[in-house]
């Protein structure tokens, strides 16, 4: 049994060995990333026991990555290597401040053969939570279909269901993003979203009404990343908000909010208090852009509870 299942691709990612302009760039260093795969990473180091479902080619990188994950712990049981579909890669250039920009070669992706009919059921049912995001379905129409059919089976078996908007609005247009995301939305349990997503879904930057709309859709955990400002979580009519970990050294901001959902998902399927949650939560989020790379600060649980005050926060 899987406490958490995640549903998208994985990338080989080219880190530059400098930062400006990509132009100016001669080096990269290959690594692996993806949304949902670094949540599945992130999870995995956790030590919860984490599923991901998805395709890669059959080539030198899809190889790659399938071993990367397999080195994690990720049960790889639903990752298939397919032929003639080339593993997808990224570049990223990173500024001086530690703001980046990521720039996509997914045509032809290989999870064009991961259908809604190939999803497994008994994969669903014998899991906890399923953590889907908007930058898988905003790659291709097929993939919307597929989440449909996964949050379906998710439902089916009484599985919790976190989403991150993650809206790319290089991938879809906003309006697209708003009409799936929003139809997805009433089978949420636990929503993790920027106030900027939260405006383009809800038509509002309010918290209170933002957390209105919230209860419409029956969300019982509402969590607003704020940043360098901390996070909000609303959940049973009370709010909670937690300011960011002081002193931290920004060198790459991607993964961050990845880094964020992994610490909240690992804390509600703990059971801790809201206060546990968001304070780790937002740790964990930290300790990602402290490091280059959209994965490698993802911290095992240790690491982790080092950077806490209170040691205590794994007690059950």
């Amino acid at each position: 049994m899987n406490d958490v299942v995640t549903i998208g691709d994985a990338m080989i990612t080219f880190d530059p060995s400098s930062t400006g302009p990509m132009r100016f760039v001669d080096s990269f260093t290959r690594k692996v990333g993806g949304a949902e795969f670094n949540v599945a990473i992130g999870c995995a180091r956790l030590g919860l026991k984490t599923g991901w479902i998805t395709r890669l080619g059959q080539d030198e990188f899809g190889r790659f990555i399938y071993n990367f994950a397999r080195g994690e712990g990720i049960d790889i049981s639903e990752v298939e290597l397919i032929e003639d579909f080339p593993t997808s890669i990224n570049f990223k250039e990173i500024h001086a401040d530690g703001s980046s920009k990521t720039f996509y070669y997914r045509q032809k992706s290989p999870t064009l053969k991961l259908t809604a009919e190939s999803l497994e059921e008994n994969f669903f049912e014998q899991a906890r939570l399923l953590h889907v995001t908007g930058v898988f379905p905003a790659v291709n129409d097929q993939n919307i279909e597929t989440v449909d059919r996964a949050i379906q089976l998710a439902k089916k078996h009484n599985v919790k269901i976190s989403l991150d908007p993650n809206i790319r609005l290089k991938l879809w247009s906003e309006e697209k993003a708003k009409t799936t995301l929003l139809r997805w939305m009433r089978h949420v349990d636990y929503l993790l979203t920027g106030m900027e997503e939260a405006e383009l879904l809800f038509g509002t930057t309010d918290l209170n009404e933002v957390i209105d709309l919230a209860k419409k859709y029956s969300i019982s955990h509402l969590f607003i990343k704020k940043g360098e400002e901390g996070a909000t979580l609303w959940t049973n009519s009370h709010l909670y908000n937690e300011p960011a970990r002081e002193n931290v050294k920004a060198v790459d901001t991607v993964g961050a909010g990845d880094g964020f959902d992994v610490g909240a998902i690992y804390g509600l399927l703990q059971d801790w208090s809201p206060e546990k949650i968001l304070k780790f939560a937002n740790v964990i989020g930290s300790m990602v852009v402290e490091v280059v790379g959209d994965n490698e600060g993802l911290p095992y649980l240790s690491e982790a509870l080092n950077k806490l005050e209170d040691k205590k926060i794994v007690e059950r």
